[in-house]
């Protein structure tokens, strides 16, 4: 581990000051699943400012008319404690129940995942079908930043250096709302070869909404809006889950990596989300 200092807030608007202070020259660390590797390996910021003793950012709060709000300490097991996102969000509620180990659930977090910018998060892949906006705070306030606009490149999203993640605010759901979430791994501990999330507001057999997201096919987490407007509208039938399935790979861009290949992602990206979608509609 290289030398660095550890900074321990008390308050948000103390760890505001210290990110305004040090900008570039700090990293933040809440759950740490993924800052202490990377510091093993590829970082070595000056600073690492500890969440830890900032009371009240552990919580998981669900209002049917406000929707879900997800604080900055809070872990992916405690989203799995709550009926309600299993209920109303079962496209989160199974990536976080799928996601890792036991040992990492209970100290990752799910701002975190969305922080780390992989394509490979499974829990960012989740919401990104399901939409939302995270807060972000610095010393002259609070501004809202829409999911479809966070992550901007591999590793890179729109917070600014003196800005900190405090909370991810989920839409309430719609009526005749369906999600579904599935991956493909090596073996289930290992990070996602393939994931997507499903996000269905139905009305009968008739889509009036969809939200696709797919991860581990282009340099950021991806939505497959061309595909999306497809099901739109329309009556889900054999026949259009099979135009969806020859529609995904035109909107792809998957690599060759150690998990797998590009050309075996563009086969198999839209018989997974063909698979998503039917277990979102059985799920009614």
């Amino acid at each position: 581990m290289p030398d660095f200092d550890l900074l321990l807030p008390k308050s948000l608007a103390e760890a505001a000051e210290l990110l305004a202070t040090h900008r570039q020259r700090i990293t933040v660390m809440a759950g740490g699943t993924d800052v202490l590797v990377a510091m093993k390996f590829t970082q070595s910021p000056e600073y690492v400012m500890s969440l830890d003793g900032i009371p009240g950012l552990g919580y998981v709060v669900f209002d049917a008319a406000k929707g879900l709000r997800i604080g900055a300490k809070a872990t992916i097991a405690d989203l799995l404690e709550q009926p309600e996102v299993k209920h109303h969000y079962p496209a989160l509620w199974h990536a976080a129940e799928i996601f890792a180990t036991g040992q990492v659930r209970n100290t990752a977090t799910v701002l975190g995942n969305l922080l780390r910018a992989s394509p490979a998060g499974d829990c960012s892949c989740a919401i990104y079908a399901i939409g939302g906006k995270l807060v972000l705070q610095r010393t002259a306030g609070r501004r809202e930043v829409d999911i479809d606009d966070f992550w901007l490149s591999y590793g890179v999203t729109a917070r600014q250096p003196d800005e900190l993640a405090v909370e991810l605010v989920l839409p309430p759901p719609a009526v005749g709302a369906r999600g579904a979430f599935k991956r493909m791994t090596r073996t289930n501990d290992d990070l996602s070869k393939l994931n997507v999330a499903v996000q269905l507001e139905m009305l009968g057999n008739t889509c009036v909404e969809a939200r696709f997201a797919m991860g581990c096919v282009a340099p950021t987490p991806l939505r497959l809006k061309n595909t999306e407007a497809l099901l739109k509208g329309r009556e889900l039938t054999a026949e259009l889950l099979a135009r969806l399935v020859e529609s995904v790979p035109s909107e792809i861009s998957p690599i060759d990596d150690k998990r797998s290949t590009a050309e075996y992602r563009r086969q198999v990206s839209g018989v997974l989300l063909k698979r998503a979608i039917e277990e979102a509609c059985s799920a009614a």
